[in-house]
């Protein structure tokens, strides 16, 4: 017979969302586990910039302190260059934040942060090597998972379960939730190349001779990203090794022998860039928020925050109903009703973004920024608009779920 735990509140996945609303909930006095399938964070994400936003989150938290103490570069601008035309796209000097900067910090620094601060109250579980594998339903309602650990299957019952294990997420395909797909035309390839004291750097890339390279620093090394139509990684490879270094060094040619780095195709990944989102995020005792609920494009960087967001916004409308068991759909659908509309913009913006640039992408020639262009990057006040847009978002999201200090551990 499999064993079945219960809980209030059980959160499918360990990202950015799945964690910051266990936080949340723990913290308000709600008991959650959260299961997250690998053993740890330490894995390769792509998703490690911390808006300003989110750092405005962790200070309404009285975490930010402590936050920055952790390794972190700190982004005051982003900006690109566009062939010989190098420009400042957002300038977050003058956000109405405590932090007036994108932090680049490793996603698993940020979940462990995360946990380790949930793990301070006593509602908080973590479980880690715990891998939802399906859903408990009965009469059309969502009671609980079905979950694979280390000693075998298992089943967890809750008042609600809260799907937040990403763009291939289980909960959603278990749930039958009907996916409205925008489709994007662009893929990217992720590798690893080493860094220099001295590279330039430009926070939102290189475009030159029909490439566009993407450059996340991380110390050491750069995480880059190449943008390519989807469906031509085949042809890529196909074409060899040496020829897609020295595509890199059309595009970066500050980069010199480092291509030579990349030996073969195993140390390039393809991330199919996918933008869509849920039609209804929820059913009865069911909801999914984060890439989950809606799947966003890598441009900007938004993911993490976006998620983030969600989870904030799923615990100031969700904290007091499940401690009183009194969680209903019209909640639930409060929880979409707040979020969605933030979502459609954005992805609105990164559907016509990679759109444009196929105007660019493959063509071999030196790339020279349009008038156009030049323009309307130097247009009054724009940067500052930008930097709102990105570094706040649409409809950010503030603190309102309560702290329960008779949840706080006794470390005595």
């Amino acid at each position: 017979m499999q064993k079945r735990d219960k809980t209030t509140c059980c959160v499918a996945g360990g990202g950015p969302a799945g964690v910051m609303l266990g936080y949340l909930l723990a913290r308000a006095g709600v008991r959650v586990t959260v299961l997250e399938k690998h053993k740890d964070f330490f894995r390769d994400f792509r998703g490690d910039t911390i808006h300003p936003s989110t750092l405005e989150l962790m200070y309404e938290l009285g975490l930010l302190d402590e936050f920055l103490k952790l390794p972190h570069q700190e982004l005051h601008s982003v900006g690109g260059q566009f062939g010989d035309f190098a420009f400042t796209a957002a300038d977050f000097s003058h956000l109405p934040t405590h932090c007036k900067f994108i932090g680049l910090m490793p996603q698993w620094d940020f979940l462990n942060f995360l946990s380790e601060h949930g793990n301070r109250f006593t509602t908080f579980d973590l479980r880690m090597e715990h891998e939802v594998i399906g859903l408990i339903e009965e009469s059309g309602r969502v009671q609980g998972v079905r979950v694979k650990t280390p000693q075998g299957e298992a089943e967890i019952e809750a008042d609600l379960t809260v799907g937040c294990d990403g763009r291939h997420s289980i909960v959603r395909d278990t749930a039958k939730f009907d996916v409205i797909d925008h489709g994007a035309p662009v893929d990217v390839l992720w590798f690893h190349i080493s860094r220099h004291p001295d590279d330039p750097y430009h926070s939102l890339g290189n475009i030159d001779y029909g490439q566009m390279l993407i450059l996340i620093n991380r110390e050491e090394y750069f995480q880059a990203g190449l943008i390519i139509r989807k469906g031509m990684f085949d042809q890529i490879k196909a074409a060899g090794i040496p020829a897609f270094r020295e595509s890199l060094l059309q595009v970066s040619p500050f980069l010199g022998k480092r291509v030579e780095e990349i030996k073969d195709w195993d140390q390039v990944k393809l991330l199919s860039i996918q933008i869509n989102r849920l039609r209804q995020w929820y059913r009865d005792g069911l909801l999914c928020i984060g890439d989950a609920a809606h799947a966003m494009s890598p441009a900007g960087g938004v993911g993490i925050n976006l998620a983030v967001q969600d989870a904030v916004a799923a615990a100031n409308i969700l904290a007091q109903p499940l401690r009183q068991k009194a969680v209903t759909r019209d909640l639930l659908a409060r929880v979409q009703e707040r979020r969605e509309f933030p979502v459609r913009v954005i992805q609105g913006m990164q559907a016509r973004a990679h759109n444009a640039s196929l105007n660019f992408l493959g063509k071999p020639e030196k790339a020279h920024a349009p008038w156009q262009m030049r323009a309307i990057l130097n247009l009054p006040g724009l940067q500052r608009i930008m930097a709102r847009v990105v570094g706040l978002g649409v409809r950010p999201e503030h603190i309102h779920s309560p702290l329960d200090k008779s949840a706080i551990r006794d470390t005595m």
